[in-house]
């Protein structure tokens, strides 16, 4: 488990979750893994207080089950929960789009998703880690929706992704280049689209990527099928 350091206005509740919650997403709590209360307050130097409450709001996530009498145990992925997710994203992926295409964007957004690819670019070149390519996949996800004034909806999105984002970091893993190379290739194919203002070549590659995790859903499971409903 990996242990950042509270930042300055974050209280041991709002600590305890955000590390939880890194953890979880990054697989270094695996799915199926048991969390000990007792164990990650000592971890993070804390008392027992905010570590419970910061499980029980993971469980309403429902990235924590808690047993009673038992313990607590990361939930495992399951595709249905992610599919539902990917609905929502999608549905409103397409319409900030559909808009971007039929409006158009300032040219300092499009510089910004231009700087954003170049950064892309570098780090599958340098054979920078999942985490990192993860990170310049939310930012160009946020700078679209932010080039049409959506920068709530994204949010409301995001707070969705609990459960994809471990599927990603875990395709990300066992994919490797592949799967980066891939990530950064339908994001050009975006960026072009977007460019030509073409609505109907921007509908395919957005519809395509991101529905990848079911093309890639046999080999990920191959790969750890103890992590998966």
């Amino acid at each position: 488990m990996k242990i950042s350091k509270q930042v300055p206005g974050e209280n041991s509740r709002m600590y305890a979750h955000r590390v939880i919650l890194e953890n979880i997403i990054s697989l270094e709590l695996p799915p199926g893994s048991a969390v000990s209360e007792k164990e990650l307050s000592l971890a993070l130097n804390l008392s027992r207080t905010p570590v419970r409450e910061a499980l029980i709001e993971m469980s309403r996530l429902g990235l924590v089950e808690i047993v009673p009498q038992r313990g607590s145990y990361v939930t495992k992925i399951d595709y249905d929960l992610i599919d539902e997710v990917k609905f929502i994203r999608l549905s409103l992926e397409l319409a900030v789009v559909k808009l971007a295409c039929e409006t158009g964007i300032s040219e300092e957004s499009m510089g910004l998703i231009r700087s954003n690819m170049k950064e892309q670019r570098k780090c599958l070149e340098s054979d920078g880690s999942a985490a990192e390519l993860m990170e310049l996949d939310n930012q160009f996800h946020k700078l679209l929706f932010q080039s049409v004034g959506k920068s709530r909806v994204y949010d409301v999105v995001q707070a969705q992704m609990f459960h994809f984002d471990r599927l990603r970091m875990l395709t990300f893993q066992i994919l490797g280049t592949e799967k980066s190379s891939q990530t950064v290739n339908d994001h050009e194919n975006i960026v072009y689209a977007l460019e030509k203002k073409d609505w109907d070549l921007m509908q395919m590659v957005m519809t395509c990527h991101l529905s990848r995790h079911l093309m890639e859903k046999e080999e990920v499971i191959k790969y750890h099928p103890e992590y998966f409903v």
